[in-house]
Parts: structure tokens; sequence; C-alpha cells
């Protein structure tokens, strides 16, 4: 997603939580720096299922920041050249009306 290729922050986050019946299934997994995983998982940050990277205002109004993430806004992640391996739209969408505080 930002391109960072150091293998000790990025971290594999499930799209759908195990937790919420999602499945353990490369195509609910997204490869995220370990500060984004967290946001990801708390809904500050969402990827569309356009494969775009959204930042909620939501992390300004309960933490007055957020400034290194904003930047980030509309970024598009690039999916894995097969298409097997690609996160899918479905689990992406649940995570933007189930998880995103947009």
């Amino acid at each position: 997603m930002t391109g960072e290729h150091s293998l000790p922050v990025l971290e594999a986050a499930h799209i759908k939580p195990y937790a919420q019946e999602g499945p353990h299934d490369i195509t609910n997994g997204l490869l995220l720096r370990s500060d984004l995983h967290r946001l990801f998982d708390k809904g500050y940050v969402t990827v569309t299922d356009e494969f775009r990277l959204e930042v909620s205002d939501r992390l300004r109004v309960d933490y007055s920041n957020g400034r290194s993430y904003y930047p980030l806004r509309g970024h598009r992640i690039t999916p894995p050249a097969d298409g097997r391996c690609a996160p899918a739209p479905a689990f992406l969408r649940w995570h933007n009306e189930n998880v995103y505080r947009g």
C-alpha cells in the first residue's frame, strides 16, 4: 500500500475479521504496515473495492492528528498480478460498510 518493503513492520491483516466469520483466505487479506493495520482494524482507514486508500476524518476529530496519513488518501494500491491472490471486492465492501468510520 505504501511501498514499504521492510519485513519487520509488515503484517497480514484480515479484511473481514476471523471473529466475524471472515475466512483465513488470501482474498480476505491485505499486507499492511503495522500502524496502518491498527488503523484499518479500528476503521480509521479502509481500501475501496477500486483499490484506493481512504482515511477517515474521524482520525483528526478523535485524536487531533493524523497528518501523516491524510496524504495517503486516494492512493491506489496495486493488487497482486495473479487475480486469485487479490483482495476480494466483496470483503473490501464489507469493511467499508461495517468497520470504516467514514
